[in-house]
């Protein structure tokens, strides 16, 4: 047997042609350009998702903040006070927000006494609050406003000889946000204001100047 020729057992080596060569060349520069396009976009929509999140953080709306600064119950040490009864309260309400605005197109003031209503009023008329403003509500609950008979008010002695009676002050406010020339849909925000008088009917220190929590439905 004749052995094999030493160019038959080598691979043969295949030389591509001048039009392979440059459709590979465009292959490869479609592929960078494609790539560098994608990165482009998707940088873009990164920086495009970061102003969006701080144009959320720095508009968005925060709850008004509702501070009761006075609070009063005269003739709590009265036996028979309730013939006469009156319940005086001082609200501030303050809009934190820096460039938002908010409408209030409607307010009503409830004072409850062991979660059972005993007085209600409306409260000022609608109104707009500029950004970092504060409004000072101030009304008076007495005759058809305020419903307390002798047994109620024979509790309200009951607490008061044990040195404290707690009250609920509840205001819910219809509220729309202003950005600019946009307002937001209606909101029914309630602040719920609990307050502490002592044997004189007056607001104790604990409660004065205490901020209510606030929540929308």
């Amino acid at each position: 047997m004749h052995p094999k020729p030493a160019n038959q057992s080598r691979q043969i080596k295949r030389h591509h042609t001048p039009r392979e060569i440059v459709h590979r060349v465009r292959e490869s520069l479609t592929t960078r350009v494609s790539k560098m396009l994608c990165a482009i976009f998707l940088m873009f929509l990164l920086v495009l998702g970061l102003i969006a999140f701080i144009l959320w953080l720095s508009l968005r709306p925060h709850r008004p903040r509702f501070h009761v600064e006075e609070f009063s119950v005269p003739g709590l040490g009265q036996a028979t006070a309730f013939e006469n009864a009156q319940i005086s309260f001082n609200v501030t309400i303050r809009n934190p927000n820096e460039h938002i605005g908010i409408y209030y197109d409607s307010m009503d003031g409830s004072v409850y006494y062991k979660d059972q209503k005993i007085g209600s009023n409306p409260l000022l008329f609608p109104f707009y609050q500029e950004p970092k403003n504060t409004t000072v509500v101030v009304d008076l609950l007495s005759g058809e406003a305020l419903t307390v008979n002798s047994q109620r008010w024979t509790e309200f002695m009951n607490d008061r000889a044990a040195g404290m009676v707690v009250f609920r002050l509840q205001i819910t406010s219809i509220i729309r946000f202003k950005i600019s020339r946009w307002s937001s849909r209606h909101h029914r925000a309630h602040a719920n204001c609990e307050v502490s008088v002592g044997p004189d009917g007056e607001i104790l220190p604990t409660s004065r100047d205490k901020r209510c929590p606030v929540y929308f439905t």
